[in-house]
């Protein structure tokens, strides 16, 4: 006889299920739902952690479709007690993140929505937009993400005009400073013409704009400008003037009308469908709308829970100056009294969440609404198009399924000199930039004045799959980087020796590949003579395109890096005891053979690795009289 060890719900053991309950502390903290399996379902936060979990568990309690199927799942609660309801908040946000549980509301990392970042840790700090939010650095800080890229770059691109800041990632000249400096634009960073207290304050000022605090930037400037004109500093007074002018055009026609003017608020609200919910969030300071934020969650949740999720995630690194004394909602918060005291501590002022019912601020909520309804049509419509496309691609190639991850590949050389391969992915219809991979060709006989790409292209291939040979079916089975589909670029030729390395691996049953020749846009199959008889304009072919010529730009991005270093390096490889690594460490000192040759010697053995010996050889080298 077998006796079963699986663990019941706690649903299904009501004497176990009162004695956990009993345990846990009426005190703040975070909690954990697991099941069966051990893996954590949920995690929530409460300031009285046994009334919040056994409500979960009650008969009357009003329980969303969701969360009554989690409850009916859990086997094992735990608990961690925290001091305040602040450190259960922030304890709670950074364990989803961790655990990412699936009950949660989980914001989508939709790469479409740019930041802003501030590189506060170092000395001159940066100014870029990005779409990778990463806090690889603490001091690091980023703004949104903006639903308006453009209106981003325009604020941005007026700010380099308004204040001098550095206007180049990498200075022109090694001794002196570019353009930028005699125009005013920039206050010499490249030869640290200003110290970086000084450059922190001058961003700092930018960073105002960003934080919605442009209007008290603005009688910041004003009042500057007036002591320089009482100092008779009448050059410094017409400075700040035309700094002013240009932050007031930043704020132009960007009117809220709201009757307390003076009281700053976010308004937060979603639009759902069945799968997705867009959210939201207007900044108005002062009655002016000074940014709009925008967040994807999944819909599966109550929208109270989703707006909740987002606000906690949006202030979660928040400054205390941008954080509103009132929050206006779409839906009352599950948490908005723990949010509300924990926003008013960092605040240092009273923070208060209301859920407008009618006049001025209900009619605020529902113009945000209306612009996140907008969003999720904007959203919907670019999913039906991209899954119309996988659709009519699945068609034309005799899928069993839409295909969910794509891979394209490449190859780019001259003349078979620098020879470099690309893998590009595309998931459901829409490139996926952190899967690309670049891979450097090895094959000994594709050198300068002899190519192969069909060599090439077996070689990468098989780089790819190597690991898959010995057992296809597993390596497919829930493996999220197995591909549903491969596109190679070109024609019969490239295509047949990528069914070969793919045959001697016994890979080829797993795995669909094509190839798309470029003249005339034909589709290939492997063992087929002809190409598929398809419209050049249907939308499967259109997508396969659209792969196929990121495939061929990213490829062609890392051949021009990979001959521009090459050409660094041409003069160098020529120094005899100047290996690889140091001449990295040279040209990253000086940016350029050009630098390193009008260098002297003790300048050159300041750099890492190389001593004075070997600074005198690389100084001799340049200048053999």
């Amino acid at each position: 006889m077998t006796i079963s060890t699986q663990i019941l719900p706690l649903v299904k053991e009501p004497e176990r299920l009162e004695n956990r309950l009993a345990e846990i502390p009426p005190e703040p903290g975070v909690y954990f739902m697991r099941d069966s399996s051990d893996r954590i379902i949920y995690i929530g936060k409460s300031r009285k952690l046994r009334s919040r979990v056994r409500s979960y568990f009650r008969d009357g309690y009003n329980k969303s479709e969701r969360i009554a199927t989690m409850v009916k799942l859990v086997t094992e609660i735990e608990f961690i007690v925290t001091d305040t309801e602040a450190e259960a908040l922030a304890l709670e946000a950074n364990l989803i993140k961790q655990h990412q549980p699936y009950f949660n509301v989980l914001l989508k990392d939709d790469k479409k929505y740019p930041y802003l970042c501030i590189t506060w840790s170092e000395d001159y700090p940066r100014i870029f937009i990005t779409r990778k939010r990463q806090f690889g650095k603490e001091k690091d800080k980023f703004y949104g993400p903006y639903t308006d890229a453009g209106l981003l770059r325009e604020i941005v691109r007026l700010c380099k005009r308004i204040f001098p800041q550095r206007q180049r990632p990498q200075p022109l000249f090694k001794d002196r400073p570019c353009l930028n400096y005699d125009l005013g634009r920039c206050p010499g960073v490249c030869q640290q013409m200003i110290s970086p207290e000084e450059y922190r304050k001058i961003v700092q000022k930018i960073a105002m704009v960003f934080q919605g605090r442009t209007q008290e930037l603005i009688e910041i400037l004003t009042q500057q400008m007036n002591a320089a004109a009482e100092n008779l500093n009448f050059e410094s007074a017409a400075r700040i003037r035309d700094q002013i002018s240009g932050l007031k055009s930043l704020t132009a026609n960007q009117k809220v009308s709201l009757p307390d003017d003076t009281v700053s608020r976010d308004a937060i609200a979603l639009a759902a469908n069945e799968e997705y919910a867009c959210i939201q969030l207007f900044q108005i300071r002062a009655g002016q709308l000074v940014g709009r934020l925008a967040f994807v969650a999944d819909a599966h949740a109550e929208p109270g829970a989703i707006l909740q999720r987002a606000l906690e995630e949006h202030y979660q690194t928040a400054d205390s100056v941008e954080i509103p004394l009132e929050i206006l909602v779409q839906n009352d918060l599950p948490d908005s009294e723990i949010l509300a005291d924990v926003l008013t501590q960092r605040k240092g002022k009273k923070v208060t969440i209301l859920t407008p019912l009618r006049q001025t601020k209900a009619e605020l909520i529902e113009m945000v609404e209306r612009n996140a309804q907008y969003e999720l049509q904007r959203m919907q419509k670019l999913g039906d198009r991209n899954h119309q496309a996988m659709q009519d691609l699945a068609a034309i190639l005799d899928l069993p399924d839409v295909p969910h991850r794509i891979e394209g590949y490449d190859i780019s050389h001259i003349q078979g000199s620098n020879a470099v391969a690309s893998q590009v992915v595309f998931i459901d219809g829409l490139p996926a930039k952190q899967h690309y991979r670049h891979y450097k060709i090895k094959n000994p006989t594709v050198t300068a004045g002899h190519s192969d790409d069909f060599a090439s292209l077996a070689e990468v291939i098989g780089r790819r799959f190597r690991k898959y040979g010995d057992d296809p079916q597993l390596s497919r089975l829930g493996n999220p980087d197995w591909p549903d589909l491969i596109m190679i670029d070109g024609g019969k030729g490239q295509l047949s020796s990528v069914v070969a390395v793919l045959q001697e691996m016994n890979l080829l049953e797993d795995l669909r590949v094509v190839s798309l020749a470029k003249q005339r846009e034909e589709i290939f199959l492997p063992g087929e003579s002809k190409p598929l008889t398809t419209d050049s304009e249907q939308a499967g072919v259109q997508l396969l395109r659209r792969l196929r010529d990121e495939a061929h730009r990213f490829a062609v991005t890392f051949h021009r890096q990979q001959r521009s270093d090459k050409l660094k390096r041409s003069r160098l490889d020529e120094i005899p005891g100047l290996g690889h690594h140091r001449q990295k460490q040279l040209l990253g000192h000086f940016r350029s053979v050009d630098y390193i040759r009008q260098a002297a010697p003790t300048q050159l053995a300041e750099v890492p690795g190389i001593g004075p010996r070997l600074a005198q050889e690389i100084y001799d080298y340049f200048h053999p009289s």
